[in-house]
């Protein structure tokens, strides 16, 4: 494991100066990695997905648990130094260990199945703030083997992701990720377990895939959930008529899917959405 002086350590030896631009604050607390892989009730057959795995720390806690780790990392020194950290620290694991040097945001199955590792079957990770719900919705949609996972987000993107509807904190991301997993906040990480040390509060939030709810496809459900939120505040038939055609073509759409035309985005649910872009379809 990486405590603050190995950590630190490693950061000299690599001439590294974190950047807030990449997102990079590495945990250096043995017991905080450990936490992570109990809560994401891992098994010794998944295949983990790590995104932004740094100087390793959570990279060393995966290993023992799974069949095997394939780290997606955009820094493309640390990309070369992981497996040298792996294999020091960690050699009879070392051929556990898979690295691609890509954004997280853009990489596709094709360039993991590339390295010859077998499929993902979850995704455990640190993600960037700055990027954390765009990563991953993206990899949820690129990697349908992965059937559960936990990650690291800023505290509200946590709350957020998994809000419910109704909540004042539901809204776009909550139904996209509800439209591939159910979700749930899994506890709060401390800021001092970090470094260099956060400016934000940290929380993880577990998810477990679920099939997505008839109807529609995934683009059709989402151009709804973006332009019903786009304007919250007002009732679905006013919020809606542009993506509708018309405040009329967009009542209609909403009673035909058995809707309240002057119900709020925050209301409906991912099947509630999924209806609404089928009835629009039809």
């Amino acid at each position: 494991m990486l405590g603050p002086a190995e950590v630190r350590a490693l950061a000299e030896r690599l001439d590294l100066r974190p950047t807030k631009r990449l997102g990079q604050n590495f945990v250096h607390d043995p017991n905080t990695v450990r936490r992570i892989v109990r809560a994401a009730e891992l098994t010794a057959d998944d295949v983990v997905v790590e995104v932004g795995p740094g100087l390793g720390s959570l990279t060393l806690a995966l290993l023992p648990a799974v069949a095997a780790v394939h780290a997606v990392e955009i820094d493309p020194t640390l990309a070369t130094a992981l497996p040298e950290t792996v294999a020091d620290r960690a050699p009879t694991l070392a051929g556990r260990l898979t690295v691609t040097t890509a954004d997280a945001m853009r990489v596709r199955a094709t360039e993991l199945a590339a390295t010859g590792a077998a499929e993902p079957t979850a995704i455990v990770a640190n993600l960037p703030y700055n990027v954390g719900v765009p990563v991953l919705l993206h990899l949820l949609a690129e990697l349908p083997g992965v059937r559960r996972g936990l990650v690291m987000v800023q505290a509200e993107v946590a709350e957020r992701l998994a809000a419910a509807p109704g909540s004042r904190t539901y809204g776009v991301p909550s139904a996209k990720l509800a439209w591939f997993a159910a979700a749930r906040r899994a506890g709060p990480v401390p800021r001092a377990v970090f470094w260099p040390v956060p400016n934000v509060d940290s929380g993880l939030l577990a998810f477990t895939r679920r099939e997505p709810p008839p109807g529609a496809s995934r683009e059709e459900v989402f151009a709804v959930v973006d332009a019903a939120f786009a304007q919250r505040r007002k009732a679905l038939r006013s919020a809606l008529s542009g993506w509708a055609g018309s405040p009329a073509a967009a009542e209609q759409a909403l009673r035909a899917a058995g809707i309240d035309p002057l119900a709020r985005a925050e209301r409906l649910d991912i099947a509630a959405f999924a209806r609404l872009a089928a009835a629009r379809l039809a």
